[in-house]
This record gives structure tokens, C-alpha cells and sequence, in this order.
């Protein structure tokens, strides 16, 4: 098959600068890219597998303002902010950050922008770290914004030179949809020269269009919304990440990664398709999608995530009056749920053109080796501050001789969502961020008792604020934990408001937790290290005795980059005549550096893994895990 339109990249000169190939993973590309486009602030919140682009950008060009908002809301709004003053910015996301900018997002849409603005948002089919699959390019049909999706790293690094173009052409902002595939592909990569646009920052009061109080003016700017995603349509139809290729009689339409899934299986069935391969989701590109249907006797949709391209296309199909079957998720040939892959893709084309479908057997010896391989579920780290926090919060509530069933505790966003596994089995419910503290206020009301919230730092930035406030409001009886380890951990230890970090060593200012939680009007607010489990127990037992809201700040830095910078604690050792193999230990704290001896009937301490917080020491009821230091004193 040969492509009707080619990659703008494929020449080695574009716009006479210099090319230079690089080996670069999606998100790598996509700040590549950026950086080509002249964009001078970029921002977002940390969301696997958004999270490199920003960190990309700070590190090549720290000039840039390339920094971390408390949350996706404040990004989607300081972007515009610099876009409403004619210079280009960024704002990047993972796929439920949308949610949180939706707001501004939809009124943003009627203002439109002067300098280029994206917002990158990456979806998670499968999902791999994310608590929905949910399909943002809804988000463009929604809002009226074009919708861009690259097919991998090349095209993404291109794709988003054009999205700029896009933008400041229909000044317009631009979503830039991506998928795990895409972005955490690592790919050569054709990369140019880092620009700076040669413009003054000017922003012009024009309060029809930047003022949402006026019927009259929302009513004109949404119609002028509707007459420029026209004009984008009709652009779309010729543009050039949309091609054809083949001339065959079975059609194929589709978007994004699994245009390599098609590319893989289609040399492999031999079949005569014809594949139309679309970069534009919204406004689907209807004279190009109708044309092409016109030319095959029925067509198959394949795309990641919901079946929005498969709806676009048979609603052009039927306003057109064809009569051309066309298959996808919504028929049964490709699964709704998880993500695609080259054998779900190849066995859908199989049973459209009648063949057998392909099965997989697995070889003995791989079937043996996963037999034999035992089960790791993903644990907290060895040292994880969190494991002494929810071992004293469950210590806490035995001593009250309230049931471990009795109280719920709730968890949040973050590595501490791991308490739900054993041994600690801790959190009853982990969805959102910052609804911890929503959920406890709701149930605290109805409930007639004392509900737990346990909240990260970064999370309690990012939403965790306004629902704490409103427990103070209302004098709702809640204990609130915030589990401070001074970092955005679970994404790669971003900085946030709390810790007064920078991605780009710029000078901030650190909020202090304890401070903002007490000018709310907290009565009871205490700060512990969760290493001590008696004083965080003790802690704990008095702000379940509080009337209306306590908050307990739980601080202890994030063991990883303690162990980064080679600053780990004293080593614990097992005394073997003191243990009696009763694995307290491993059942109190669930430690990976804990490992039971069924042979002697002993725990020892692994001490390439341990890091010294001396947590298990606390938890044995034998005495039996001493610090060298102890030992040395005869204690």
C-alpha cells in the first residue's frame, strides 16, 4: 500500500531547518515539538502517561516557564491566561484531568485565544493507571473544540507544530488527544530547531468576547464557535495527517495507534482493503470519510476507546444517504472495553471478510514458567511513610474498641492507595482526587460518628482544600490525615505548592500545611512522623475523641529520594533466639523487607531492601528486631 499524503516530516529539510533524528519516547516528541512551535509557558497537573512532556520541556529549555499548577482547573486557566496575550502555551494532562478543567474549558471555547494554546490530554485505554477509560474526544464534540490524535511518536512531535498553526489560524484553543501507546513509545524521532516567536505580550479588553455575563454576546460567540469549527472541517478534508492508501474494495477507517496494529496484520491476511487513516477526530472531515465510503462495499472502524469515530462516521454515512455497512464496536467486531491490540485488530478483519478467527495457544514451557512464577502484587515501598501512618490509624481504632469494620476509613489518589491490599486492607474507597474528605463530610453527617479521610499532599492541593473547608463550615465530625511525604510521589516525585519546589529551579515559596489547615479555622491540627507509631497512634485516638473536624499531618519525605541520596537509616537485625516466628511483622506491616523462613521458622530483615524506619521494630511483640546501635547498648 502507498500513502496518497506523507508525513510533513519525511523530508530531510521542513521550512529549510535543520533535521536532526533522535531516539524519543511520545512525550519526549511532543515537547520537541512544543519547543519548535515557540511555546513560551507550559503547565499542567502530574498524570501517568502525561507526566514527561512537561519535565521534557523544563529540562531542555528551563528558560520556558515550565512549571506545575495545584491542579488541572488552574493550569487549563493560567494557559489562557498567556494564550489571551498572543504567545503560544501548553497545558497537558491525563485523561480524567479533563474533568477537572471542564469548566473553564467550555467557556474558554467561546472566547477563543490570540496565541496558539493546546491542552494535551492523554487517555488510558486498557486502563493502565487510571481509574476509567473514559474518551475525551467527547470533550471536543462537547465544548466545540477540534480534536487532534497523532498515530506515534513522529507524528505526535508533527502534529502538534500543527495544532499551533490550528490554533492561532481559528484562534482557537486545540485538544491534543493521545494514548499510552503514543506516549510512552519510544520511537526515531525527525526533531528541529527550538524557536522563539518574535512577539510582546498584549492583551486587548474586548468584553463581548472575554465577558460571560452578557446572553446576548454568548449567544455570538457561540455561533461564531459553530462557523469556525466549519471552516475547520472543511480544512481537515485536505489537511495532511489525513491520508488514503490501497485501492481495495473492503474499507478500513482509523485513528491513532492502531493504525500500526492495521499497518502489522494487513501484509499477514492478504485481503484487498482500502484504509483511510485520520489524525482528526472532531470535526470529523465528513467530504473526505464520505468520499471514501463511496468507494468500498463496507468498512470497518478501528480506533482506541469508545466508538465516538464509529458514531461520526455513520452519522456522515447516513446524512449522505449511503447505504454502506460499516462495522467496529458498536457491531460486535472489536471489544468496548480495554485497549486494542494487533490480534484483536487482525481477528476483527478476519471475521469481516468470513475467515476463521486466529487463537493463540501459549508453549508448555510459558504456561509452566507463569505457573511457577509467584504473584507480585504492587506494594508501598520499604520504608513508605504511609504503612506506619494507616498500621497506627488501624492500631488507633483497636484501642477505641471500635471494630475494624466499624469506622470507614477513606483513601484517595496516590501511592497510600495501596493500603488497600494486605495485609493493611485499610481504605474502603479510593476514586477521585480530594473526595476523601467529600465522602467522610457526606457520611460523617448521616452516620452519627467519626469517619477517617486520608489525603496525600499534592492531592490535598489539588482538591482536597475546599471539601476540608466545608467541614469546618458545617462542624462536621471528621478526622482528616494528611499523608505529607513532600512530593507528588506516585507520578515521579513532582514538585507542588506544599514542598516550594520548581521543575525548573526557579525560586517558590513552600505553603505550610499545618499553617493553611489552621487558618481554615481546624481546631485540632497535630504534625507526627508516622515512623513513630505511638505518637501517631496516640495521636489519632485524640482526634477521634474531637468533636467536629481534627486534621493530623502525617510528615515524612518520600523514602525513594531518601534512598536517592544515600541517606537511609541504621539497619535493623532479627535476634533469632527472640523470634519465634509468630511473622507479626509481616502481618502488621506487609514490609518487602521482611522475609519469613519456613525452614528455621524465623523472619530475617533483607538489607539491601530495608531502609531503617525502624517500623517493624515497633510492631514486633517480642522484641525481636533490634537497631545495632540497641544492641551495642545491651538493650
Amino acid at each position: 500500500m502507498e500513502a496518497v499524503k506523507a508525513y510533513p516530516s519525511d523530508s530531510a529539510e521542513v521550512k529549510g531547518e535543520r533535521r536532526e533524528k533522535k531516539l524519543l519516547m511520545g512525550n519526549e516528541a511532543i515537547a520537541y515539538g512544543a519547543l519548535e512551535s515557540g511555546v513560551v509557558f507550559a503547565t499542567g497537573y502530574p498524570g501517568t502517561p502525561s507526566t514527561e512532556v512537561i519535565e521534557t520541556i523544563a529540562r531542555l529549555k528551563p528558560e520556558v516557564f515550565a512549571e506545575w499548577a495545584p491542579n488541572e482547573k488552574v493550569a487549563l486557566e493560567e494557559a489562557a491566561g498567556v494564550a489571551y496575550t498572543g504567545l503560544r502555551a501548553l497545558v497537558t494532562m491525563k485523561c480524567v484531568g479533563l474533568n477537572v478543567a471542564a469548566d473553564p474549558l467550555m467557556s474558554l471555547a467561546y472566547s477563543g485565544v490570540e496565541g496558539g494554546l493546546v491542552i494535551l490530554v492523554a487517555d488510558d485505554p486498557g486502563p493502565h493507571t487510571s481509574q476509567t477509560e473514559q474518551d475525551d474526544r467527547y470533550y471536543g464534540k462537547l465544548s466545540l473544540l477540534p480534536v487532534l490524535e497523532p498515530a506515534d511518536p513522529q507524528e505526535a512531535h508533527d502534529l502538534i507544530k500543527y495544532a499551533y498553526e490550528l490554533s492561532e489560524k481559528y484562534k482557537v484553543p486545540v485538544i491534543f488527544r493521545t494514548t499510552t501507546r503514543v506516549n510512552h513509545t519510544t520511537a526515531d524521532v525527525e526533531v528541529g530547531e527550538f524557536i522563539e516567536l518574535d512577539r510582546k505580550p498584549v492583551f486587548k479588553k474586548d468584553i463581548e468576547r472575554y465577558v460571560r455575563a452578557s446572553m446576548e454576546g454568548n449567544r455570538k460567540r457561540h455561533r461564531w464557535l459553530n462557523e469556525t469549527l466549519a471552516k475547520i472541517e472543511e480544512e481537515f478534508n485536505s489537511m495532511p495527517f489525513n491520508w488514503v492508501e490501497g485501492d481495495g474494495r473492503i474499507g478500513i477507517i482509523v485513528e491513532g495507534a492502531p493504525y500500526n496494529y492495521v499497518k502489522e496484520v494487513l501484509p499477514k491476511i492478504g485481503e484487498d482493503f482500502k484504509v483511510l487513516k485520520l489524525s482528526t477526530p472532531h470535526p470529523l472531515p465528513r467530504k473526505l470519510v464520505v468520499d471514501f465510503l463511496k468507494t468500498v462495499d463496507f468498512a470497518i472502524v478501528i480506533e482506541d476507546g469508545a466508538p465516538f469515530l464509529e458514531e461520526e462516521v455513520k452519522i456522515a454515512a447516513y446524512e449522505a444517504g449511503l447505504n454502506v455497512p460499516i462495522y467496529g464496536k458498536r457491531t460486535g467486531h472489536l471489544p468496548l472495553e480495554g485497549e486494542l491490540t494487533p490480534s484483536l485488530v487482525r481477528n476483527a478483519l478476519l471475521r469481516l471478510i468470513g475467515e476463521s478467527e486466529e487463537t493463540y495457544e501459549k508453549p508448555e514451557e510459558v504456561k509452566l514458567a507463569e505457573s511457577l512464577a509467584p504473584k507480585r502484587p504492587p506494594v508501598m515501598c520499604p520504608g513508605c511513610p504511609h504503612r506506619g501512618s494507616y498500621r497506627a490509624a488501624l492500631d488507633a481504632l483497636r484501642d477505641l474498641k471500635l471494630g475494624r469494620y466499624s469506622v470507614p476509613i477513606h483513601g484517595d489518589i496516590g501511592c497510600y492507595a495501596l493500603s488497600l491490599l494486605p495485609p493493611l486492607e485499610a481504605i474502603w474507597t479510593e476514586y477521585v482526587m480530594g473526595a476523601s474528605i467529600s465522602l467522610a463530610n457526606g457520611q460523617s453527617v448521616v452516620m452519627n460518628k467519626k469517619i477517617i479521610a486520608t489525603i496525600g499532599d499534592s492531592t490535598f492541593f489539588h482538591n482536597g482544600i475546599q471539601p476540608l473547608v466545608d467541614a469546618v463550615y458545617k462542624n462536621l465530625n471528621v478526622l482528616v490525615m494528611i499523608l505529607d511525604n513532600r512530593t507528588t510521589a506516585m507520578t515521579g516525585h513532582q514538585p507542588h505548592p506544599g514542598t516550594g519546589g520548581s521543575e525548573t529551579g526557579r525560586k517558590f515559596n513552600e505553603i505550610d500545611i499545618e499553617a493553611l489547615v489552621k487558618a481554615l479555622g481546624v481546631k485540632y491540627v497535630k504534625t507526627v512522623d508516622p515512623y513513630d507509631l505511638k505518637a501517631t497512634r496516640e495521636a489519632i485516638k485524640e482526634a477521634m475523641q474531637v468533636e467536629g473536624p481534627a486534621v493530623i499531618i502525617a510528615k515524612r519525605e518520600c523514602v525513594i529520594p531518601v534512598i536517592r541520596r544515600g541517606e537511609i537509616g541504621e539497619i535493623p537485625l532479627v535476634v533469632e533466639d527472640k523470634c519465634t516466628g509468630c511473622k507479626a511483622c509481616i502481618l502488621l506491616t506487609g514490609c518487602p523487607a521482611l522475609v519469613y523462613d519456613p525452614e528455621t521458622n524465623k523472619v530475617r530483615i533483607d538489607s539491601l531492601l530495608c531502609t531503617g524506619c525502624g517500623v517493624c521494630n515497633q510492631t514486633c511483640p517480642f522484641d525481636a528486631i533490634k537497631f545495632p546501635s540497641e544492641l551495642e547498648k545491651g538493650a
